[in-house]
């Protein structure tokens, strides 16, 4: 689809490459290292430079209450891996298409 991606190896660097790129969207794996996304995403929410990015989480367990957990750490949105692309595709732009807030 041409979207610029940055890429984060740990919840720690997602926080500094989110503060200092501003991106538009963060894709945001829930199992990562040092940090991981659950708390990476309340992080995000929290902070007044970075919480108008819209979130998706994504995780892999799909266990019940994962998607309620997302959107109350702060997730905008929520899916599942495996990555069902015209699903996702139309989550980030519907999430794109909304100003921030």
């Amino acid at each position: 689809k041409g979207y610029p991606v940055l890429i984060a190896v740990d919840g720690e660097q997602a926080l500094q490459i989110a503060g200092s790129e501003s991106p538009d969207l963060i894709l945001m794996d829930m199992s990562l290292p040092v940090m991981d996304g659950w708390e990476s995403t309340r992080r995000l929410k929290a902070d007044p430079t970075t919480r108008a990015i819209p979130i998706i989480a994504l995780t892999a367990h799909a266990m019940a209450g994962d998607r309620e957990k997302a959107l109350e750490a702060g997730a905008n949105d929520y899916d599942t891996k495996p990555i069902d692309l015209p699903r996702l595709l139309s989550k980030m732009e519907a999430l794109l298409s909304v100003p921030p807030t």
